[in-house]
């Protein structure tokens, strides 16, 4: 059992113990988290589905992010992941979402935003939210990966 799919289950594990409904958005992984999660058996039980919203133009048609919203913070940006997070929880019957966005590279990164940058974004419906951000370090490859990692360990602290 490699690392991803521990806490994939320990996820699904609290999320059922909860009753709750998960949803994902993602852009830089791509649904490398909807796969992670769907990996465990009777994750039909828990995870209500996901979005990959790997453009500008997706981000806005199927999870409402405002353009305002990434013009004046960019798509990766603690605004768009918060967006994007409410975006799911509007399309779906999910109790929690979590968004996922930043520059996977090797190229698109700035120096305000190098490759690396990822915005993460944790809600449950009618009670909390929180966000974190990370310049990991890596390849293409490992910076979605890590970012995956991030994601599924912000669900378990956030549950």
């Amino acid at each position: 059992m490699n690392h991803l799919n521990r806490l994939a289950t320990d996820v699904g594990k609290l999320a059922k113990q909860r009753g709750y409904k998960i949803a994902t958005v993602e852009s830089c992984t791509g649904g490398w988290l909807g796969k992670a999660l769907t990996e465990i058996v009777g994750s039909s039980e828990w995870y209500e589905g996901g979005f990959i919203t790997y453009s500008n133009a997706s981000k806005m048609q199927l999870v409402q992010v405002d353009e305002a919203v990434i013009q004046e913070s960019g798509a990766v940006s603690e605004s768009a992941a918060i967006a994007m997070a409410n975006g799911a929880l509007k399309n779906t019957q999910a109790d929690v979402a979590v968004a996922i966005t930043g520059i996977a590279g090797p190229g698109g990164g700035t120096i305000e935003k190098p490759v690396g940058t990822v915005w993460f974004a944790w809600v449950i419906r009618d009670k909390s939210s929180k966000t974190d951000h990370h310049v990991f370090g890596g390849n293409r490859v490992v910076v979605r990966e890590q970012s995956v990692a991030r994601a599924l360990s912000g669900l378990i602290s956030l549950f």
